[in-house]
C-alpha cells in the first residue's frame, strides 16, 4: 500500500479478527507465558513512527490525525457493552502486537487495488465446500471506540450505503447494530466504477447462498453467487448492471447441501403485492417531507401532560372503492386528514402497514418488515400520507409485530433450512393458537433486526409512535401455552428473560435516538412497571394499554341497569391501580370482531338505550385519568362487527337521524376534550382526579372531579347508569359559588331526551360527600352531565378558619372574639 491509512487499516482490521478469535477460545486456551506486552495505542505510535519516516508532510498530518484518534480516552460504556469490550480490549492487544508485525514484511507486496483482506485459514471453521469468510471493504476498526459509538440518522434523512464493513458486521453479530438496514439486504452502489446491486443477507447454516430472478432467469451460477464474509453466517456480493424494480430472492442451500429454498430478502424496502412473493430492488428515496412544523412542535410537546385522543383504523377498509378495490395512499391522503382533523382526534393508529400475504391476517402475519405493503401504493406515497396527517396536526402511530411472525415459505421461516430468525427450542418456537413463529429475541443478529426495524420507521418514515403488539406473547414462557409444553428460566420462573432484556434495550435505542415518540405495549397482564425507565427496573415503554378498565367497563355496560347495582365496582376499581402505570383507554379492533358485536351494539337495552349507552361509556371514557383510543367505526355508531373486506358503513350518516347526530356527538364531545386542560394534563398525576361520590350503587351513579391547577378550570362529572331521571339530586362540590351546565349528552342535537339544566345554579355553603359545599341538581337518564365553576365565590368565613389555623396568635384571637361577639 502507498499511504499510511490503508497501512493502519489492515493493522487494525486484522488485530480486531485475531481479538474476536481469541476470546472465543478464552476459556479453553492454555495458560501462556507472561511477558510484557505494549498497549494496542503504542503499537499503533510505533507503525506511525516507521511509517511517517517515508513521508512528505501531507502524510505526517493524515498519521497524526490517525494516532490522534487512537489515543481518544473511552467514554462511559454502555451497559451491554460494558463486559463485552473490556475482555476483547485485553486480548486485542495481544492481537494487535502479533499483526503490526506481519503487516510490516508485507506491506511493500499488497496490491493497492485490492479490497479484501483473506482472513488466515486457520480461522476458518467451514467445511472446503464453502466459501471461506472475506472482509469487505475494511475501515478502521479501533476496539476503543466501540462504547462510544453512536448510531445518528437525522429525522428525515434516508443514507444508504451498502457498506459491509468489519464495523457494521461487528456490531450486527453483537446485537448492537441499530441501522443494519443501511448494509443489509440490498443497495444500489457502485463498485470499482461499476454500477450494480450489493447484496447482503444473513444465513449462519448455508453452504450456499445465491441472488436469484428475472436477470439469471431464477437459476444460481458463479456469477450470483454471494461469499460467506463471517464465520457467524453474513454473505455478501456484488451483482453489476441491475437496476431499480428488477425483482429477486435469496436462493438458500441447506447445510448438508440437500435442499434450496427460495426466500424474499428479509431487509427489503420494497416487495411484490400478493400473491407474487419476491422482493424489489429499490432505489433510495428522494422524498422531500413538509412538515417540519409538525416535528418541531413534536419536539416540544410534553406527551404526558398533552390530549392524545387516538383513531385506529385499517386502511384497507376505512373506505373502499364502489368496485370493492383499495383506495389508494395518495388518495388517502386527500380525505382521512381531513376528516380525522373535523372528527377533532389528535392521532391516528395505523394497523400494520408492513408486507404481509394475507389480507385477512390484518396485517400482523408480517413477511416484509422493511417493506410498506403495495396493497395501497409504493413507500414514497406512504410519506405523502404522513405528511398530509401531519399537515392537519394529527400523529401518526403504526402498530408493530416484533414478537412473531409469519410461516409462509418464502418469509423469515427457517430461513437458511434452520431455525434462524426464530426459536430453536420447540417449546419457545411458536404460537400455534396463531399458526406463528415466535422470533428469538436472545439471538443478537435478530435483535440487531428488529431493533433497527422500529427505528427504520421512526426515522425514515417520520412516525410518531409504535404500539407494540403482543407484549405478553413474548415475556410470558407459558403464554397460551398448556401444562408441559414450556419449560421454565433457569430461576424456575415464567418469564422470558431474554425478551426482557430486549424490550428494555429497544425502548432505551429509540428513546436516546427519537425525542417524544410513543411506545406503547400492548400488555395484558399485571407485569410490573411496564411503563417505568428501564434504569430502576422497568420495561422503559412510555405508555400502556389499560385492558383492565376495557374489559371491566365492557362487561359493565352490557348489564341490565336494574342489577347493575351488583357490579358497581366495575366502573370505580380502574383507579386503585390507575397510577401505577402510564395508561392508555383502549377500544380497539379486537374488541369489535369475532361476535363480539358493534361498540354500540354491545351497550344495554332498545335502540334508542344503547345509542344513549354509548355516549355516556365515551363521555365517560374521555373524563377518565389516561389517553384514549378509539377503533373506527365507533363515531357515527356503526351497528355491524367491523369487516375488513368491506369499508366502512358512512352511508348511515346521510341515511339516518341518529347516526347523524352521533357523529356530531363524537365532533363535539372530542372537541370538548381538547379545550379542556383538565381531562388531559394531569392524566398521570393524583391532583387531576378526585372522588366526590364512588359509592352509590344503589342508584348506579358517580360523582368525580378533574382538576388543573386553576380552580375555574375544573370539571364535576355526573354519570347516571341508569334510565332514571333524578331530580332535586344533590352533590357535594369543591368550591362555593356559581355552575354552568358545559355539556350533556342527553342533549337532543345528539338524540337523546333532552333533559337539561337551562340556567346556573349556586352552590350552598351546606357539606356534602365530603365537600364543603352542596348544589342540587337534576340528573339526566343514562347519561353524563358535565358542571363548571364560573363564577368562584370567597369564602370568607372559611378564610378567617385559616387563620386561625394559623400562625398569627395575636389576629386569630381577634377574629375569634369577633365571631363570638357576632353571635351575641
Amino acid at each position: 500500500m502507498k499511504n499510511l491509512e490503508n497501512d493502519l487499516d489492515i493493522v487494525v482490521a486484522e488485530g480486531a479478527a485475531e481479538t474476536k478469535e481469541l476470546a472465543q477460545k478464552k476459556n479453553t486456551t492454555k495458560k501462556r507465558t507472561t511477558r510484557t506486552k505494549k498497549s494496542n495505542t503504542e503499537e499503533v505510535n510505533d507503525a506511525v513512527d516507521k511509517a511517517t519516516v517515508k513521508k512528505d508532510n501531507k502524510d505526517k498530518d493524515k498519521a497524526a490525525t490517525k494516532a490522534s484518534r487512537s489515543r481518544r480516552t473511552t467514554k462511559k460504556a454502555d451497559e451491554d457493552l460494558e463486559v463485552a469490550v473490556q475482555e476483547a480490549k485485553v486480548e486485542g492487544e495481544k492481537a494487535v502486537k502479533k499483526t503490526t508485525k506481519k503487516t510490516a514484511k508485507k506491506k511493500d507486496n499488497v496490491d493497492e487495488k485490492k479490497a479484501e483482506v483473506k482472513p488466515k485459514k486457520t480461522r476458518t471453521r467451514t467445511k472446503k465446500t464453502v466459501d471461506e469468510p472475506v472482509s469487505l471493504e475494511i475501515e478502521e476498526l479501533n476496539i476503543d471506540n466501540i462504547k462510544e459509538y453512536k448510531q445518528e440518522l437525522p429525522v428525515g434523512k434516508n443514507e444508504r450505503s451498502g457498506n459491509v464493513s468489519d464495523f457494521n458486521i461487528y456490531l450486527f453479530h453483537e446485537g448492537n447494530n441499530y441501522e443494519s438496514y443501511k448494509f443489509m439486504g440490498c443497495h444500489l452502489v457502485e463498485e470499482n466504477g461499476i454500477k450494480g446491486a450489493r447484496f447482503t443477507t444473513w444465513a449462519p447454516n448455508a453452504s450456499v447462498v445465491n441472488v436469484v430472478g428475472d436477470f439469471s432467469e431464477w437459476k444460481s451460477n458463479d456469477n450470483n453467487k454471494l461469499k460467506k464474509i463471517s464465520e457467524s453466517g453474513l454473505w455478501s456480493g456484488f451483482i453489476p448492471e441491475l437496476k431499480a424494480g428488477a425483482v429477486y430472492k435469496y436462493a438458500i442451500t441447506s447445510k448438508d447441501g440437500k435442499k434450496v429454498v427460495l426466500k424474499s430478502d428479509p431487509y427489503a424496502f420494497s416487495s411484490e403485492l400478493r400473491p407474487n412473493t419476491a422482493s424489489l430492488i429499490t432505489e433510495v428515496s428522494d422524498y422531500t417531507w413538509k412538515d417540519e412544523k409538525w416535528i418541531e412542535k413534536r419536539n416540544n410537546t410534553n406527551v404526558y401532560e398533552s390530549p392524545i385522543n387516538i383513531y385506529e383504523l385499517h386502511l384497507g377498509s376505512w373506505s373502499r372503492k364502489e368496485d370493492g378495490s383499495f383506495y389508494s395512499y395518495l388518495e388517502l391522503a386527500e380525505t382521512l386528514p381531513a376528516y380525522v382533523e373535523e372528527m377533532g382526534y389528535t392521532h391516528v393508529e395505523l394497523m400494520p402497514i408492513m408486507e404481509h400475504p394475507l389480507d385477512d391476517s390484518w396485517g400482523y402475519q408480517v413477511t416484509g418488515y422493511y417493506s410498506v405493503t403495495r396493497r395501497y401504493g409504493s413507500s414514497d406515497d406512504f410519506k405523502v400520507l404522513v405528511d398530509s396527517l401531519h399537515e392537519k396536526n394529527i400523529g401518526v402511530i403504526l402498530d408493530w409485530v416484533p414478537g412473531h411472525f409469519c410461516k409462509d415459505e418464502h418469509g423469515l421461516y427457517m430461513f437458511d433450512g434452520t431455525p434462524t430468525y426464530e426459536y430453536s427450542e420447540v417449546s419457545k418456537q411458536e404460537n400455534k393458537g396463531w399458526g406463528a413463529a415466535n422470533f428469538d429475541l436472545g439471538r443478537p443478529e435478530v435483535k440487531s433486526f428488529l431493533i433497527s426495524n422500529a427505528l427504520y420507521w421512526l426515522k425514515n418514515f417520520h412516525i410518531d409512535g409504535l404500539r407494540v403488539d403482543a407484549v405478553a406473547n413474548m415475556i410470558y414462557l407459558d403464554y397460551d401455552r398448556k401444562h408441559g409444553e414450556w419449560k421454565p428460566n433457569k430461576y424456575g420462573g415464567r418469564e422470558n428473560l431474554e425478551a426482557v432484556e430486549f424490550l428494555k434495550a429497544l425502548n432505551k435505542a429509540i428513546f436516546k435516538q427519537v425525542n417524544n415518540i410513543l411506545v406503547v405495549a400492548e400488555e395484558s397482564t399485571s407485569w410490573p412497571m411496564v411503563t417505568k425507565p428501564v434504569d430502576i427496573g422497568g420495561l422503559g415503554f412510555n405508555f400502556k394499554w389499560n385492558m383492565g378498565w376495557m374489559n371491566d367497563m365492557l362487561r359493565y355496560i352490557q348489564i341490565d341497569p336494574i342489577y347493575r347495582k351488583h357490579h358497581h365496582n366495575l366502573i370505580t376499581f380502574s383507579m386503585m391501580y390507575n397510577y401505577s402505570e402510564n395508561f392508555i383507554l383502549p377500544i380497539s379492533h379486537d374488541e369489535v370482531v369475532h361476535g363480539k358485536k358493534s361498540l354500540v351494539d354491545k351497550m344495554w337495552g332498545d335502540y334508542w338505550n344503547k345509542f344513549a349507552g354509548l355516549r355516556l361509556f365515551i363521555s365517560y371514557m374521555l373524563a377518565h385519568p389516561g389517553k384514549k383510543l378509539l377503533f373506527m367505526g365507533s363515531e357515527f355508531g356503526q351497528f355491524i362487527e367491523w369487516r375488513n373486506r368491506e369499508g366502512l358503513e358512512f352511508k348511515l350518516i346521510e341515511q339516518f337521524e341518529m347516526h347523524r347526530d352521533t357523529q356530531k356527538f363524537f365532533k363535539d364531545i372530542n372537541k370538548f376534550y381538547l379545550e379542556n386542560e383538565a381531562l388531559w394534563q394531569y392524566d398521570y398525576n393524583t391532583n387531576g382526579f378526585e372522588w366526590i361520590d364512588a359509592d352509590n350503587s344503589t342508584q348506579s351513579i358517580i360523582v368525580f372531579a378533574r382538576k388543573t391547577d386553576d380552580p375555574k378550570k375544573s370539571l364535576i362529572y355526573v354519570c347516571n347508569f341508569t334510565s332514571v331521571v333524578y331530580y332535586d339530586f344533590n352533590i357535594g362540590v369543591p368550591y362555593l359559588g356559581e355552575y354552568q351546565e358545559v355539556f350533556n349528552t342527553d342533549s337532543k342535537e345528539y338524540g337523546g331526551s333532552g333533559q337539561r339544566i337551562g340556567e346556573n345554579l349556586f352552590s350552598e355553603k351546606s357539606p356534602w360527600h365530603n365537600q364543603k359545599y352542596k348544589l342540587t341538581i337534576k340528573v339526566p337518564p343514562m347519561a353524563t352531565l358535565i358542571l363548571k365553576p364560573v363564577n368562584i365565590i370567597d369564602d370568607v368565613e372559611e378564610k378567617e378558619q385559616n387563620v386561625l389555623k394559623g400562625l398569627d396568635f395575636d389576629k386569630a384571637i381577634s377574629i375569634a372574639e369577633k365571631q363570638i361577639k357576632d353571635k351575641e
